[in-house]
Parts: structure tokens; C-alpha cells; sequence
């Protein structure tokens, strides 16, 4: 029997992920855009900036970003690699606290402020829980990251945002699991005028059954439990240690291993 990594949950072969920094106000449209056409996002704020001018209040957290996903972009929105490991230890961790005491949960993602990070930031950060970090160097493509600290984005919506969703829509996956990431921030919208490309978008690429849509974490999650698999040596018996359900190709069909179970093929 052939096996491979080719679907996401359900045997859905495409993913759709989103990130919005900062935590301003405009937030609340946006969220209220993605919630009518079933999108997720990732929503990173800067709790030190929160209960301020032009953004959120902590009292709406919660609520607001239900069946989204609140991330790190650290207290003050800084740049991370001017200063001293202790400052970025307090930026980092005093934003979780407070941002977990918010939504009830652990945080474990973020966004890099200004795009801002370097070697040693990378070394610094699964000390301080963090698992993942969005770059703002997009790429343009369909892929899957080598390393999730290191996570670079498809596209900035106002980056061809329309053209690239056909051309992810029409993709043949060919068993490579590709992924739109957009990124950006909700005050560009109100900026810029056009609120209506966000709409646009998520109407065109709604309701489509091939895509899975998720929050970062949850796709960081899938990607690292399903290369954590356990396989036998003669491939027949496959074992999954996570509590997450994993799809698999074989022989061209999606099978589905269950958490904590092993199947025999």
C-alpha cells in the first residue's frame, strides 16, 4: 500500500489561514466579515496597547474572538532584536499572561513586530512558549513552512489578494497540501478605503468543501502531529500519539487514524 501526507482534516486537500496584527478597533468588522462567510483568523494584539485610542477593549476580547484564535505580537509592539533578552522576555511573556487571562487559554503563536527577528530571537522563543512566529516575507506561494518560527506568508491582502484566491482555487493539490496565508492589518481596510476586497474575497472562497479552514495554530498543530505519526517498519501498522485525528493518503483514498489509536492496513 502507497502512503503519504496529502489532506488536511476531514480529506480536505487545501487549507485557508489568516493574520491580523495589533488589536485595533477594526478588528471588530473584520471578525465580523470572516464569522458571515465562515473564515478563520488569527488575530495578534499587543495587550499593553488594549483599553487605549483606536483599540480594543480588554473586556471584548473574549467574547469578539471567539472561534478565532489571540496571539502574541508582544506588549509594545517593539523591535524585538534592539533589545536586551530580558526586555524581550518581559514583552513576550507579559503579553501571553495577559492576553491567556483574557481568552482563557494557552497561547502559544505570534507575529514578529515590524517583521523584526533574527537568529537568536529564534533560539530565545520556544523557551517562552512560543511554537510559532509570522514573518511579513511573503512568498507568493502554496506552501507548507520548514520551520514555523520562521513562518513565511502567502500574501498581504492588498498583494493581488483576488487573483491569487483563483489561482488557489484552481490549484491541483497533487498530494502537497498547499496553503493560502494572508496577512495584514484591519486598519488598512478603514485606511485604504476598501473593505470591500476583504468581502470580496471570503464570499469567492467560502463553502468551498477542498479547503479546510483554519486558525495558525490549528495548522500547526495538524502538520506537527501528523509528522509525528509512528509507522511500523513494514508500514502496516500506523500508530498516532496525538489527541488529534490525522488523515492519511493511501492508495489514493483518505484514511482517517483516529487520537491515541493505531490502525492496521
Amino acid at each position: 500500500m502507497n502512503i503519504s501526507f496529502s489532506y488536511y482534516p476531514e480529506g480536505k486537500t487545501k487549507v485557508l489561514t489568516m493574520s491580523y496584527d495589533d488589536g485595533q478597533i477594526y478588528d471588530r468588522r473584520l471578525v465580523e466579515i470572516f464569522n458571515k462567510y465562515g473564515i478563520k483568523g488569527t488575530f495578534h494584539l499587543n495587550s499593553g496597547k488594549l483599553d487605549s485610542e483606536s483599540f480594543l477593549n480588554t473586556s471584548e476580547i473574549e467574547e469578539l474572538f471567539k472561534g478565532h484564535e489571540v496571539s502574541v505580537h508582544t506588549l509594545n509592539h517593539p523591535h524585538l532584536t534592539q533589545l536586551p533578552k530580558e526586555a524581550i522576555v518581559d514583552e513576550i511573556m507579559e503579553d501571553r499572561e495577559k492576553l491567556e487571562s483574557l481568552v482563557g487559554y494557552p497561547v502559544r503563536g505570534m507575529s514578529y513586530p515590524f517583521g523584526d527577528y533574527n537568529e537568536e530571537l529564534l533560539k530565545v522563543l520556544p523557551v517562552l512558549g512560543i511554537e510559532y512566529a509570522r514573518t511579513v516575507n511573503s512568498h507568493g506561494n502554496f506552501t507548507i513552512p520548514e520551520n514555523f518560527l520562521v513562518w513565511h506568508p502567502t500574501c498581504h491582502h492588498d498583494d493581488s489578494l483576488l487573483k491569487r484566491c483563483e489561482q488557489f482555487q484552481k490549484l491541483d493539490p497533487q498530494g502537497q497540501m498547499p496553503m493560502l496565508y494572508v496577512w495584514g492589518h484591519s486598519f488598512e481596510f478603514e485606511r485604504n478605503n476598501n473593505w470591500g476586497l476583504i468581502e470580496e474575497f471570503c464570499k469567492t472562497i467560502a463553502n468551498d468543501e477542498t479547503i479546510w479552514y483554519a486558525t495558525n495554530i490549528e495548522v500547526m498543530d495538524y502538520i506537527k502531529a501528523m509528522k509525528n505519526l509512528k509507522f511500523s517498519a513494514n508500514q502496516k501498522m500506523i500508530f498516532n500519539p496525538s489527541a488529534l485525528s490525522i488523515w492519511i493518503n493511501a492508495d489514493g483514498k483518505a484514511l482517517k487514524i483516529e487520537g491515541g489509536k493505531h490502525i492496521y492496513l
